[in-house]
């Protein structure tokens, strides 16, 4: 399905919000997501008010599929979130696309060692793991995880 990335608007944020408590919630069930919904809304907030650049993919009726939130200054991806009903349907690479194009140089993010799923996109959109950390909120471990532009060596793979 093809999707359409466009700046964020405030009316997009309730299905933004909506498809990162779904997402969230699918992957880790343990963890409170709906309880962390107002934490989402101030944190996009102040990346925007810091630079960050919101984008959303939308599908072919208009519908937010998902998010990328990355900051052009320093090329860290933030947030990227899909609804569970478009996965494996195409959004992630396009916001993935997106954010190659605002930082065409660096993109570098933490992502849950315990999220395989995520950590093999990353992998197959060209990314490598490059340290380890920890979640200042949840205490998980981390990778993080980058991807230089101009590097044969971490050229996207895949369709």
């Amino acid at each position: 399905m093809p999707y359409t990335l466009a700046p964020a608007l405030p009316a997009h944020r309730p299905a933004m919000a909506q498809l990162w408590v779904e997402s969230w919630v699918k992957t880790l069930p343990e963890i409170d997501f709906e309880a962390r919904r107002p934490w989402l809304e101030s944190h996009l907030d102040d990346l925007a008010a810091g630079g960050a650049l919101i984008r959303v993919a939308l599908d072919g009726e208009g519908a937010v599929a998902g998010f990328v939130v990355i900051h052009p200054g320093t090329g860290y991806l933030d947030q990227l979130a899909v609804a569970p009903r478009v996965w494996g349907q195409g959004a992630a690479e396009a916001l993935m696309d997106g954010a190659r194009r605002i930082c065409p140089v660096l993109v570098a993010l933490d992502v849950n060692q315990d999220n395989p799923r995520a950590v093999r996109f990353y992998e197959k959109m060209g990314l490598t793991i490059v340290a380890e950390g920890e979640n200042p909120m949840s205490g998980r471990r981390t990778f993080r995880m980058e991807w230089r532009g101009g590097d044969a060596a971490q050229a996207p793979r895949g369709p």
